[in-house]
């Protein structure tokens, strides 16, 4: 663990500094804009250029040094953050310069997410799978707790280029953690991949199609994969909106939206360290749906909540289950697949997630902006309706959309009890063996 540990702490820098350029730019889109539709849009090209190259992803962690292509990523997203501070100081910064260098940093996220994923069954003991997992989510909790913090006390008097060089600070503790490490390779890293008699072209296409094609041949995580698709849908949706429902609902305060930010932090940061003592359920697929039903409860608690304090417990709720969701459904398939598979196959399964989020975000802002909040304009039969229930005034539309939001989630949670392929999932793949590490070809 002390290697994963190392490596986890420079990682943790670099989120800190990520998230405080994220929240900034928030705020200045919604400064410049009022618009959900332009804060989704940030989100959308993030993912966008990453359904793209995903597969090509896969193929490259099981073949190149994860060391390298994690040194890669961290610079890549390290110029491009500097680049947002430079046009941001040179007062030239516009919405679509902030949308073409998301496109860029998701590449280069791309490469790290799945990087790191691949990285922890390499040199974390499987006993310590999960809480290797839930650590990870503490990178992601533990940086919404301080970079609202500090980039709402800072970036008033800073600006977007104070921001982007703390970011590029950390960046920099985290290559050279990285550069301290000595991460092992796979076999198929050291040796290469057998190509058989397949021709280049064609074995490039086994290759990057080989996820697609294992994750169909074992109905067990088939029936996973849709279930977290379907729970990612309507999950996204909440997670792309309830920043502009907060900055709606305030007048656009700040202080505010990095109170509940930090208390969806804090959430998440308890969730992991529970969940890393705990070790979660024995059946990880009950505490996959268990997290499903938990999450939309707390989604509905923010839909119809008026005050700021139930914001923040709304928020705690939907982070504290998280860690749940993810280190159950994570072991499964750190278990179930080999590792020299690994990286073809979770780069698969990431593009299904990605193509759901992205349509997800993009829906999102669509559907608040043009539907449900013209629909709750006062006089329509919608307002009188539903307005005893996600209230009146600015926001309330797009309240009345993560309501339902919320109420499918629930649904989806429950309905995964009684599918048995899903609930059984564990049972009915073996875990995978050593002499199946060898990659194959199909």
């Amino acid at each position: 663990m002390g290697t994963f540990i190392i490596l986890w702490l420079g990682q943790m820098a670099s989120a800190v500094g990520s998230s405080m350029t994220y929240f900034a730019l928030t705020l200045w889109v919604w400064q410049q804009t009022q618009s959900a539709t332009a804060i989704a849009l940030i989100l959308f090209f993030y993912q966008l250029p990453q359904i793209a190259i995903a597969l090509f992803s896969g193929l490259l962690v099981d073949r190149v040094s994860r060391k390298r292509l994690l040194l890669l990523s961290d610079s890549g997203a390290a110029c491009c953050t500097l680049s947002v501070g430079l046009l941001a100081a040179a007062h030239i910064l516009q919405i679509w310069h902030i949308y073409l260098i998301a496109a860029i940093i998701g590449c280069f996220g791309n490469i790290q997410s799945l990087t790191y994923s691949v990285i922890i069954p390499a040199i974390v003991p499987k006993q310590h799978h999960t809480r290797a997992i839930s650590m990870g989510a503490m990178l992601h909790y533990g940086a919404g707790i301080l970079a609202p913090a500090l980039a709402g006390i800072l970036y008033p008097h800073f600006g977007l280029l104070g921001i982007t060089l703390i970011d590029l600070a950390t960046f920099l503790i985290a290559i050279l953690t990285l550069l301290a490490l000595s991460i092992p390779k796979t076999q198929s890293q050291d040796s290469g991949e057998e190509t058989g008699s397949a021709k280049p072209d064609q074995q490039l296409w086994q290759n990057v199609t080989f996820g697609f094609r294992y994750i169909a041949s074992h109905p067990s995580l088939l029936a996973m994969v849709f279930a977290l698709s379907a729970f990612s849908f309507v999950n996204n949706i909440g997670e792309t909106l309830y920043q502009p429902l907060i900055l709606a609902r305030t007048g656009g305060n700040g202080q505010i939206l990095g109170m509940v930010v930090a208390a969806s932090g804090i959430g998440g940061v308890i969730g992991a360290i529970g969940l890393s003592l705990w070790s979660g359920f024995r059946r990880r697929v009950f505490g996959l749906l268990l997290g499903f039903i938990g999450t939309g409860f707390s989604h509905l608690l923010l839909g119809i909540g008026q005050f700021p304090a139930i914001w923040a417990i709304a928020r705690f709720g939907v982070s504290l289950h998280n860690p749940l969701i993810f280190s159950s459904y994570m072991a499964i398939w750190y278990a179930k697949i080999a590792p020299d598979l690994q990286g073809r196959v979770l780069a698969a399964d990431y593009l299904i997630g990605l193509v759901i989020e992205s349509l997800a975000s993009l829906a999102a802002g669509l559907l608040a902006d043009r539907i449900f909040t013209p629909a709750m304009q006062s006089g329509t039969w919608v307002f009188r309706l539903l307005s005893p229930v996600v209230g009146v005034g600015g926001g309330s539309g797009i309240a009345l959309l993560y309501v339902i939001a919320a109420i499918f989630i629930v649904l989806i949670g429950v309905g995964g009890f009684t599918i048995g392929q899903l609930r059984a999932a564990e049972a009915l793949m073996p875990d995978y063996k050593a002499v199946e590490a060898q990659p194959r070809s199909r």
